[in-house]
């Protein structure tokens, strides 16, 4: 899978975001994509058939709505002598802002995280996202099972999402007090159950593993040896036996033993965003508990250190919504900038003077601190909410952390 950065993913998931929420009145909202070994010359030709059908569409309206995107597109296109490296998409359309007559023409084009593979002209109400939301998907995917005689979960692993697909229980008897003949015939009998309790667990997760695409691996653990005699019979599909990375040992079965192997398969998996989010939080919150720790957290002491070149790596979480925005004093001309949170933060005074202020600049918070810590050679690491460590970034430090270089 290609590697971005997670400044960009976050910016894309954002864009994607915001472009599925925009309808049109008709089926006039046009997408394209071209591809890197795509000629311009012949995207143009295209796109002035396209015009020409168009005069084709029945409302008036629509026709001529469809035909100004088509003209904005063919406009953009000039522009590039060549698509870049992967490739181009353009969303271009009238969008309705509120009542008749207030739709809007918006534009967007940008050179998407992977390459496009095939050339797509698309008109419809919506814009065509499939393509681009196929790429925010994790590719990598790790099959996962944990075991013992008594029960037996199989989940998978994508990104920073777990999936339980099946919980087992097995009915084999426990311990007994016959002896002699009947000991023996007991034993077998259980080893029996075992076996077939094992055999049920392969068939499971041949079911579920052998149609995943991108399978990269599966980790089998659980309390005991019952895992490695799974492992080593003959329960498995040859090509998901050849996928067993490890085994691992673990105190609990069910949900929380594949919790316990996700944990405690970081080496296995460090490439992993679920994984490398764990650790980067789990840092941060190691330094904090020590007196001269390198971390820090709460905006303005983070905007402090930011400015000083300290932070090395600034942790924002995924969550945050907050705007950042700049002020002005309408009287003397002060300028302040202010996180706004509730409605009341849109209508401070000025300390100086005490007039009221106006808004001269609005930005997202997580782009204001993006754009901070580009200045100051910062690392920026975008943190989920889907992980417990991601959940406390937001709730318990307000959506920012810092690991710092120095303690100024």
């Amino acid at each position: 899978m290609f590697k971005v950065s997670s400044k960009v993913l976050y910016e894309f998931k954002r864009t994607l975001g915001e472009l599925s929420e925009k309808k049109g009145r008709g089926t006039e909202l046009v997408s394209v994509y071209i591809p890197n070994d795509k000629q311009i010359s012949d995207v143009s030709k295209h796109m002035r058939e396209e015009y020409g059908q168009s005069a084709n569409i029945k409302s008036k309206q629509t026709r001529k709505n469809v035909q100004s995107a088509i003209e904005v597109i063919i406009q953009r296109i000039r522009l590039f002598p060549k698509a870049p490296e992967n490739g181009l998409v353009l969303f271009v359309g009238m969008i309705p802002k509120g009542g008749p007559g207030t739709e809007k023409m918006e534009t967007y084009v940008f050179e998407p995280p992977e390459a496009i593979q095939t050339y797509t002209y698309h008109c419809n109400s919506e814009f065509y996202l499939e393509p681009l939301q196929y790429m925010m998907d994790t590719k990598e995917v790790y099959g996962i099972a944990v075991l013992d005689r008594k029960e037996a979960t199989i989940a998978t692993l994508k990104g920073k999402r777990t999936d339980i697909l099946k919980h087992l229980t097995s009915g084999v008897p426990g311990k007994h007090k016959a002896g002699g003949q009947s000991q023996r015939r007991f034993d077998r009998l259980i080893d029996l159950a075992a076996h077939e309790f094992k055999k049920r667990i392969g068939d499971h997760m041949n079911e579920a593993f052998l149609d995943i695409e991108d399978l990269k691996g599966i980790i089998i653990g659980g309390p005991g040896h019952t895992k490695e005699e799974f492992i080593k019979g003959d329960y498995l599909n040859y090509k998901l036996q050849d996928l067993v990375i490890s085994s691992i040992d673990t105190s609990y079965t069910g949900e929380f033993g594949i919790k316990e192997i996700i944990d405690k398969s970081s080496d296995l998996l460090e490439e992993m965003d679920v994984i490398k989010e764990k650790q980067l939080v789990k840092k941060f919150l190691g330094e904090l508990v020590h007196d001269n720790g390198l971390a820090a957290y709460g905006e303005k002491e983070i905007k402090k250190y930011l400015e000083m070149g300290a932070v090395d790596t600034l942790l924002i979480s995924e969550g945050l919504e907050h705007d950042g925005q700049y002020l002005k004093c309408v009287n003397c001309g002060t300028k302040l900038q202010v996180t706004i949170k509730t409605k009341d933060d849109e209508k401070l005074i000025c300390d100086k003077c005490g007039e009221p202020t106006t808004i001269s600049q609005a930005k997202k918070l997580v782009d204001h601190y993006i754009d901070l810590s580009e200045e100051y050679d910062t690392k920026v690491e975008i943190i989920s909410t889907e992980t417990e460590e991601g959940n406390q970034l937001l709730k318990a430090f307000g959506g920012f952390a810092a690991i710092l270089r120095y303690k100024p």
